[in-house]
């Protein structure tokens, strides 16, 4: 049988295509394994969003030179982000890669692979879901130019899946044991503008919820200028929808916006803030912020952190700004903020949200959530809320899978630990 390898780095986009290639090899006879040197198809799934990313990708195909070398008859295929349209100076630079294929244009290796499958191996071996969760692109591409992203550039315009084809694949997910989804895309907010009929992420959602067997749904990363009160109402609606929203606002500072060329400023951001609580009290609202973007003086950083500590979100994720060429920000500002001042900057945001953090997650000690188990860490179960916090718990049986209750004991800032309050036999397949 014909081995395969995925190796992926990057955003969820990424780690759902990996996952689709994967079950497409499957399907066609190949088996997957854990280390490249045992494989016969190694893919890299790439990421150039940031400089540090990008690296670890050339690290990783300098380091697979030597394997190509010792045996040729092995394929390597670059996918992700870092193939642009510069094909010819990527083979140029690469040569011992024998196939770069755009984001979700994995049609040519797939061809290959199947010719490559032996005709006494199975062709149609059935997939076996490995996870109770999984990652569903329904839009690609993102026609939102924000200066310090390569995105636009990389996976080009937007392009929604038709509607009946992202409710058929759910339903397969469902029927195989698939309890989660988390619809994916750079902007969900904007799916359906390009289809005929034009539906949009609530009509999507609507039909969702109807879903025999799925519990859960989840769906990131939306756009502040393009969130609608209509999703938000529909989010409130539908009980499969989880009162989670990752809503990235990048600064609180409205010069930066227009900078960054965001399209919102942070008075909007606010107002839809108070939109979505209001409408979904006990919603969790993750963000993203970028520190040390061109020109951000220590007085639009304090309006930043000022605004985190008033608004207190479940989660933040911060970044030091690095400047990507092929974006507008590198074109045309100067990456003039000194790294230790980027670095002290990172930091008290990361103290300010790990106090914010803790504080939220203290309240639920002594509370009984609902939770979806996700796997195993170490020698506890680790699952997780429908507000998509971590909860860890002790159990002897196998849980994975199962939707349980389980009351809080202790609680970090990035985890909790609970004591499920069924009986013993509940968490048995």
């Amino acid at each position: 049988m014909n081995r395969f390898y995925i190796w992926t780095i990057g955003c969820q986009m990424n780690k759902a295509d990996s996952e689709r290639l994967a079950s497409n090899l499957e399907n066609i006879g190949y088996r997957q394994v854990e280390r490249a040197e045992e494989a016969d198809t190694i893919v890299l799934n790439s990421c150039s969003v940031r400089q540090s990313a990008e690296d670890k990708v050339i690290n990783k195909l300098s380091n697979l030179k030597a394997l190509k070398r010792k045996r040729p008859d092995v394929t390597l295929a670059l996918t992700g982000c870092m193939v642009n349209s510069n094909l010819e100076g990527l083979k140029e630079r690469y040569p011992h890669v024998d196939f770069f294929l755009k984001p979700q244009k994995l049609d040519d290796l797939l061809a290959y692979a199947e010719e490559q499958t032996s005709q006494d191996e199975p062709e149609d071996t059935p997939v076996q879901v490995q996870s109770p969760t999984a990652y569903v692109p329904i839009i690609h591409g993102c026609n939102n130019f924000c200066s310090f992203c390569i995105v636009p550039y990389r996976r080009g315009r937007e392009k929604s899946r038709p509607m009946t084809e992202i409710i058929a694949e759910i339903e397969s997910l469902s029927d195989r044991g698939v309890k989660e989804v988390t619809l994916l895309g750079q902007n969900v907010d904007s799916y359906g503008n390009d289809l005929s009929d034009r539906p949009d992420l609530s009509d999507l959602l609507q039909e969702l919820n109807q879903i025999d067997g799925l519990a859960r749904i989840r769906f990131l990363t939306s756009h502040p200028k393009d969130m609608s009160q209509k999703l938000i109402d529909t989010i409130a609606s539908l009980d499969k929808v989880c009162e989670h929203i990752s809503l990235p606002a990048q600064s609180g500072d409205n010069e930066i916006l227009k900078a960054m060329r965001r399209g919102y400023t942070i008075e909007q951001y606010c107002e839809l803030i108070s939109r979505i609580r209001y409408a979904i009290p006990d919603v969790a609202l993750s963000n993203d912020i970028i520190v040390g973007f061109p020109n951000e003086s220590s007085d639009q950083f304090q309006r930043t952190f000022d605004f985190l500590e008033e608004y207190k979100f479940d989660t933040v994720h911060v970044a030091v700004y690095s400047p990507r060429p092929g974006t507008i920000a590198s074109r045309k500002m100067e990456d003039n903020i000194p790294s230790t001042e980027k670095q002290d900057r990172l930091r008290k945001i990361e103290e300010l949200q790990e106090r914010i953090s803790i504080d939220k997650t203290s309240r639920l000690v002594g509370q009984t959530v609902e939770v979806l188990v996700e796997g195993r860490k170490g020698n506890k179960w680790q699952s997780r809320t429908r507000s998509d916090k971590l909860v860890f718990f002790s159990h002897d049986e196998s849980c994975l899978g199962k939707l349980l209750q389980v009351k809080i004991d202790h609680a970090g800032p990035w985890s909790l630990q609970g004591t499920p309050v069924t009986s013993d036999n509940l968490c048995t397949k």
